[in-house]
């Protein structure tokens, strides 16, 4: 056995003959004394682990960088409402923290001082920095998620709120502007996120198959990083020839939009439809991501299947779409009328 260097590694190889075949293994170390060490003590028979350098960063490097990825993969409101108050929450609990000392304790007694104020803050963070430390995972930053053996805070689930169609036309009726009445009726009969409304673009439209199709792009990823199809409403297909009308002829690639190339902001949407929901007189707990919970419940009211809404609204796993099981008022129905028989 000898210690050669070439030119393929800075790190001494150790060189051997077995069963007559010239057999290379790393020492792992550009330094000739602990190469020498390794040569002195390795054993051809044992097969040896060479382990590799654990990275280190601090907690205050990883949000800056985490930030970056989010910011470049989904929305800003995500990152704005989600990840920028939970990391600033678990900044000031940890102060600048090497993230390999972050241990589940340490989270666990984190979640429970957050939750003791406000159980909805204790699992908007849980959920949040869950997502953010299986990053650091990947990134090879950690070795494990604390998280993983920390139970998510319990949150009481109410039905979400949903709008008829007459309710819709009434809030449709109180704006003014075309072009939010489109976003907005567009929400209503696809379901789509509103995140995903402002980066549609006209790739994603299939007149001829009568299809628009989610795509995951470079610069915008889905909530469940899956593309979905979701067929054309009649009255959305009037919508779509009529901004195709103004788009094309300026060249633009967003589907909705004001200026070319530039997307709409989420909040100001978020707050026109507010505006409109208050003029029409409607319950004040309607926002906009209600025309997405009215979109599945006019499904499901109409007899479609829980797992095909799931298909349409993207949800990752099924029970996230179990929230409208209740309005299935025929099949609870006939679930009683079955047992008093």
């Amino acid at each position: 056995m000898y210690l050669v260097l070439n030119n393929k590694s800075s790190n001494y190889q150790l060189v051997y003959f077995r069963n007559g075949k010239r057999t290379t293994v790393s020492t792992g170390t550009a330094n000739k004394q602990e190469a020498e060490n390794f040569l002195a003590s390795f054993n051809p028979e044992v097969k040896k682990e060479i382990p590799t350098k654990k990275a280190s960063i601090k907690l205050s490097s990883f949000i800056t960088e985490y930030k970056t990825y989010v910011k470049n993969t989904y929305s800003e409101k995500y990152l704005t409402k989600a990840v920028t108050p939970s990391f600033n929450r678990l900044q000031a609990f940890l102060s600048d923290t090497p993230l390999e000392y972050i241990t589940s304790k340490i989270i666990d007694q984190f979640i429970s001082s957050v939750n003791s104020k406000s159980k909805f803050a204790a699992s908007l963070y849980y959920r949040t920095l869950k997502a953010a430390f299986n990053k650091a995972v990947v990134w090879n930053y950690i070795q494990e998620n604390p998280f993983n053996k920390i139970k998510s805070p319990k949150v009481v689930k109410s039905f979400p709120v949903y709008l008829s169609e007459a309710e819709v036309i009434l809030i449709f009726n109180k704006t003014e502007d075309q072009l939010l009445k489109d976003i907005f009726t567009t929400a209503f009969y696809t379901g789509m996120r509103l995140s995903e409304l402002i980066n549609m673009k006209w790739n994603w439209i299939d007149f001829e198959e009568k299809i628009i199709v989610v795509k995951n792009t470079a610069e915008f990823r889905t909530k469940n990083e899956r593309d979905r199809i979701i067929p054309i409403h009649h009255k959305i297909t009037q919508i779509l020839k009529r901004q195709a009308s103004i788009r094309r002829r300026l060249k633009d690639d967003y589907v909705f939009n004001r200026y070319v190339g530039v997307k709409l902001n989420e909040d100001f949407i978020s707050k026109q439809f507010k505006k409109a929901v208050r003029a029409s007189g409607i319950n004040e707990k309607i926002h906009f991501h209600s025309l997405r919970h009215s979109f599945a419940s006019a499904l499901i009211k109409h007899g479609v299947s829980l797992y095909i809404v799931k298909e349409l609204l993207g949800h990752s796993n099924i029970t996230t779409t179990q929230i409208y099981s209740h309005l299935d008022n025929g099949s609870l129905s006939q679930a009683i009328i079955n047992l008093a028989g």
